[in-house]
């Protein structure tokens, strides 16, 4: 990406604790080409029509040739994960994964995961005790995650240590800056969990147990059966860890909406909601490439032009949002793009938002919370999936 246009300034680490000035610039301009030929779409109404356009395809083998990569997985020998694809090859696969994992025809998969991490939360917050401060991400947000998709993937829990390794070492590679060796990392991160993966799948093939990688061992091949699971580990920890985090910065930056929230508890579901549009952990997907000529608000978009389709400022586009850039719990028709739209709609949704509405009322409901050490806090590499690395915070106790 070329130094000093508005891409990189967007992917620019100097620009990761408050990137919306620079969506809002943006959206000036709906559709914006590139010096390297990349087109920027911004706007709400113009990034829904795209993302459920056939025309813009998620294979990433049809990118340009020498094409910056930027917030695709490192090279690996396994086939591309479902979201990588197009249909039929998409549907084919993503309808396969979907039958063990939730309705309809495994729709109490999901609510059967939720006391086990409910556990889990309470294991994190009473070690909290006797502490006068923690890092949410340290400390809470970061391990719940790699539990619930171990869960999923029925990966004993003695092993799930080695997943947080690798949920690291592969979403840091997201990152354009990451560099040979952060990539080497990552590959060599993905190997090893491809080999474990490998083991772990015929295990379940001849003695089946609880998680999806029993159910659907006899349905995909070996290959596409890893790949699912590095997509599930890389994807649903770091949105997640960031959903998370993302909504304890929000609420200790919004004190009066916090006192309403400590109060009133039913008040998560829209609070959450509103956060996934605030504060989205995908700012953006730069993975789409137009398969065709596309015309869309004043501009064509030529064929084989790579598209960044950007979310979150999207999801602060004041032609959709009223007042956009406040945190309002109380904003109706909360149709945000936090999860994406279409056929590439997060997968993982309905688990991400089950470990928020588990993690988050707990969290403020025994913690007494000080103030925050660092705001901004100090934010991770990646720009396609922000959150920060560290949130320290002061905290004045701990309630059962």
């Amino acid at each position: 990406m070329t130094s000093g246009t508005i891409a990189a300034q967007i992917t620019d680490y100097a620009n990761r604790a408050d990137p919306y000035p620079l969506f809002a610039e943006l959206r000036e301009q709906p559709v914006r080409r590139e010096d390297d030929g990349t087109y920027l779409v911004s706007t709400y109404y113009e990034v829904r029509s795209l993302a459920n356009d056939p025309r813009l395809s998620n294979d990433t083998s049809n990118r340009p040739p020498g094409y910056t990569r930027v917030g695709q997985p490192v090279e690996s020998g396994l086939p591309p994960s479902f979201i990588f694809t197009d249909p039929p090859v998409h549907d084919r696969l993503r309808d396969t994964i979907n039958r063990p994992f939730g309705p309809p025809h495994s729709p109490r998969f999901l609510d059967g995961l939720r006391g086990g991490l409910a556990e889990v939360v309470t294991e994190l917050l009473d070690a909290f005790e006797g502490k006068d401060q923690v890092d949410i991400v340290e400390d809470f947000a970061y391990p719940l995650p790699v539990t619930a998709i171990c869960k999923v993937l029925g990966v004993p829990r003695e092993d799930e240590p080695r997943f947080h390794g690798w949920a690291d070492a592969l979403a840091s590679s997201l990152d354009p800056q990451a560099g040979e060796d952060g990539q080497g990392k990552a590959q060599r991160a993905r190997q090893d969990m491809g080999a474990y993966l490998a083991d772990l799948i015929e295990t379940k093939r001849r003695r089946p147990g609880p998680g999806i990688l029993s159910a659907l061992a006899p349905e995909m091949t070996p290959a596409d059966l890893e790949a699912t699971a590095v997509l599930l580990l890389v994807a649903g920890h770091e949105t997640t860890v960031n959903a998370i985090t993302n909504t304890t910065l929000t609420l200790l930056r919004h004190p009066d909406v916090l006192e309403r929230f400590q109060k009133d508890p039913s008040l998560a579901v829209p609070l959450i909601e509103e956060v996934l549009r605030y504060e989205p952990p995908v700012q953006f997907v730069p993975w789409t490439t137009a398969l065709a000529d596309i015309d869309v608000a004043d501009t064509t978009i030529p064929e084989g032009s790579p598209v960044w389709l950007m979310l979150a400022a999207a999801n602060r586009d004041p032609r959709r949002f009223e007042d956009p850039d406040r945190f309002d719990p109380d904003r109706e028709d909360n149709e945000h793009l936090g999860f994406y739209t279409g056929i590439h709609y997060c997968f993982g949704a309905p688990l991400a938002r089950m470990e928020l509405h588990v993690a988050v009322p707990e969290l403020f409901r025994r913690v007494t919370f000080s103030r925050l050490l660092e705001d901004p806090p100090p934010y991770r590499a990646n720009a396609v999936l922000r959150g920060p690395r560290h949130l320290p915070v002061a905290i004045e106790g701990l309630t059962a």
